[in-house]
């Protein structure tokens, strides 16, 4: 029986309470062929630790202790250390259902596939130690050939499944081929994957979900001001642009829809950015920020093209249809007032206003 090794790449900083919980849900994968190379990026804490003393017991555990350079620096030392035919990305605070890499790998090798995308789960844990869990998957599917994929890209983009390497089995030939490694820019992982998918051919979607991605709530992580995220945003959107430009697709209803739409969404989140308690910007600056955002003749357009199917979206997206300063504002004081009073209303908000 062919028993390909698999070689899991996994950076660790700051999660001494994550990170044994982690290990633990690889060692009882139902497939053992695995050499698992864990990168302790010089963490403070006590997580380069934890992580010796699985190894001592484990001899398919390797860890590597390294200075403080980032999460893309520990992924591409890993990357050039790896023996496997094909390659999972995991991170230290997350963890995962026991059939996963059996499962990507049995769909990997009965498809001849390069790529193989699973749903996930995201549990979001709040300060009352209470939490909700949301499904993320599309229905599975087999592509053979780069056309059928890319025409059906923006629907996996759309459900969050393209942008994160954690829900993915990667071919590592391919990758050593395509000359690829993580950037040390914005999202890291995302350009990694854009630069994998860009001409793959052969695609398994599966809608089975095994990862869980454990995002905590708090009201301090919520309020968090990021000053430069609207650039940040822009960066991010121009990348998704240039992809569909590589694919000549970029013209296409579809692409020009699932574009405008998804940079309204994020556009929304700017601005709530912008008007978050923890901004030093004086109200007037605020103001000047949101006009600056929601003033070009580009977001016009975008408001044209986009179909919001969700009635809060449609909602929230009114402000921006008229260029109402005020009105984008106050709506988005409002959002920050439920997020600070009620995280768990405004999680689930946030949640609804994304497509279905």
């Amino acid at each position: 029986m062919n028993r390909p090794l698999i070689s899991i790449i996994m950076p660790v900083y700051r999660v001494e309470l994550f990170v044994a919980k982690a290990i633990e849900s690889l060692q009882k994968q139902s497939y053992d062929n695995f050499e698992l190379v864990i990168v302790d990026d010089g963490s403070p804490d006590k997580s380069g630790e934890i992580c010796d003393s699985y190894a001592k017991k484990d001899n398919r555990i390797k860890v590597i202790h390294k200075k403080n350079e980032g999460a893309p620096s520990a992924r591409n030392l890993a990357l050039n250390m790896i023996k496997g035919k094909y390659v999972y990305f995991m991170d230290s605070d997350d963890w995962c259902e026991s059939t996963m890499l059996e499962d990507m790998l049995n769909l990997a090798e009965e498809n001849n596939s390069e790529l193989v995308v699973t749903g996930f789960y995201i549990d979001t844990y709040y300060s009352d130690k209470k939490y909700g869990t949301q499904h993320i998957n599309c229905p599975s599917k087999i592509y053979d050939n780069k056309d059928d994929f890319r025409k059906d890209a923006y629907k996996y983009f759309d459900n969050n499944l393209l942008y994160t390497p954690w829900n993915k089995l990667f071919l590592f030939s391919r990758i050593k081929e395509l000359n690829i490694s993580f950037k040390n820019t914005i999202m890291d992982d995302f350009p990694f994957v854009l630069d994998y998918i860009k001409d793959v051919n052969r695609v398994v979607i599966s809608e089975n979900m095994y990862y869980h991605f454990l995002r905590a709530r708090s009201e301090s992580e919520t309020q968090k001001y990021r000053p430069t995220l609207y650039e940040k945003r822009q960066e991010e959107h121009k990348w998704l642009e240039d992809l569909y430009r590589h694919w000549n697709l970029d013209t296409k209803i579809e692409t020009k829809e699932f574009l405008s739409r998804r940079y309204l969404e994020r556009l929304i989140e700017c601005i709530e950015n912008v008007t978050n308690v923890k901004s030093k910007l004086t109200k007037k600056e605020q103001k000047l920020k949101i006009k600056e955002m929601i003033s070009s003749p580009k977001i016009k357009e975008m408001i044209e093209v986009a179909k919001p199917n969700t009635l809060i979206l449609k909602l929230v997206l009114l402000p921006l249809k008229i260029q109402s300063v005020n009105w984008a504002y106050f709506q988005s004081r409002f959002i920050t007032f439920v997020r600070k009073h009620n995280l768990k209303l405004f999680t689930m908000l946030k949640n609804k206003r994304k497509r279905k």
